[in-house]
């Protein structure tokens, strides 16, 4: 096995089912987190897939966004991501065949964030 290969296969989704809410920083609701994505080897959650637009589950769009984005708000039960809806809607996205979440995949969503890049490797 390669080591694209390897690294292709070091993330599992937990999926949520959309149950966890997800607002802007101002309070808006915009959307769900569909999945986290955890590291098999360590345990960590490096990821997490939002759900955002649609209706009655048609015309959703999924975008994958750095963990470390995301604040938790225990009093509310939801998450809070700490940038502007306008560039989460520019990041990188699917709609219905989600990309293989490899170390490339990983790369270009934290360049795009500007946050820490992932060795999916490490853990």
């Amino acid at each position: 096995m390669s080591t694209t290969e390897v690294q292709s296969v070091l993330l599992t989704q937990a999926n949520v089912a959309d149950t966890l809410k997800l607002q802007s920083r101002d309070g808006a609701n915009i959307g769900t987190v569909h999945a986290l994505l955890v590291h098999k080897g360590t345990g960590r959650t490096t990821h997490a897939v939002l759900s955002l637009g649609g209706f009655l589950g048609m015309g959703k769009s999924y975008y994958a966004v750095p963990f470390e984005l995301l604040n938790y708000d225990i009093a509310h039960d939801l998450y809070t991501i700490t940038v502007d809806k306008r560039v989460l809607e520019g990041g990188p996205s699917w709609a219905n065949n989600a990309p293989t979440f490899d170390q490339a995949y990983a790369d270009r969503v934290a360049a795009y964030y500007g946050t820490r890049a992932e060795n999916l490797a490490e853990g």
